[in-house]
């Protein structure tokens, strides 16, 4: 299933991309073009590739065949100029750390200050504004191992926000969280797609796809199935991936 229309600018344009660790397939001939203003959600189990593709999408991972193109460049070039902004499923925190909530969001600031990091007022003007986005401005100035997980979320949420790239990766970003806490993200994931944003988000959340996602993929080391939630979210193309037997299964939370 391809979605239209074609798009002939892609934000980010994944073209029969391979990767193969050794003996081990990770990733095979997987294509995928994403415009601009819109959630998709990448779907698949444990070991499908999503992370994988996530990494080839960052240049963290080298394709063994294939390409990738972020804004119509090379994937270099777009991590130079901050074009794209990645949440990674887990955060390295040294809780007893003593660095607040504002300053992580900071760093996601680094590539707008210049070789001397030092903040100027827009930079600033972006971490507050991210902060209230994800509404965290009353613990901004809080240790961040002293946060929740959920909290700690929305700040990993609010500094790629501050980031103010145009393609947004999030892997697994409600993993761990409350229902309000995933409620209040997909909130904001909206509001940056009416914003022009694109993202690119891993969920193992399959119930709470349409409501957050625009277009989903169903990624299995290959492309599976591509289209709105409604058509890939069926039982029998879930049932091919998760090993669900009925519709009572996919819909259960």
């Amino acid at each position: 299933m391809t979605p239209d229309p074609v798009l002939d600018d892609p934000v980010l344009d994944i073209e029969d991309v391979s990767v193969h660790y050794g003996e081990v397939t990770a990733l095979s001939g997987v294509s995928l073009r994403l415009g601009t203003g819109t959630v998709c959600g990448l779907l698949g189990t444990n070991g499908s590739g999503k992370s994988t593709l996530f990494g080839t999408t960052i240049g963290l991972v080298r394709p063994s065949s294939g390409t990738v193109r972020l804004l119509g460049g090379g994937v270099a070039e777009a991590r130079r100029r901050a074009a794209v902004a990645y949440m990674p499923q887990t955060e390295a925190i040294d809780r007893d750390f003593p660095v607040g909530a504002r300053d992580v969001v900071l760093t996601g600031r680094y590539a707008h200050m210049g070789i001397t990091r030092r903040p100027r007022r827009a930079d600033r003007d972006a971490v507050d504004t991210a902060l209230e986005r994800v509404g965290m401005t009353g613990l901004a100035d809080r240790q961040i191992g002293r946060l929740s997980g959920g909290q700690r979320k929305r700040v990993f949420l609010a500094r790629a926000i501050a980031q103010d790239a145009p393609l947004l990766l999030l892997d697994e970003p409600f993993a761990g969280v409350d229902r309000g806490t995933q409620e209040e993200m997909t909130r904001v994931l909206h509001e940056l797609r009416d914003d022009g944003r694109t993202v690119l988000v891993s969920t193992h959340d399959i119930t709470g796809v349409e409501r957050l996602c625009d277009r989903a993929v169903l990624l299995a080391t290959r492309l599976l199935a591509d289209g709105t939630p409604a058509q890939v979210l069926t039982p029998d193309v879930l049932g091919r991936v998760f090993g669900f037997t009925d519709a009572e299964e996919v819909a259960a939370p």
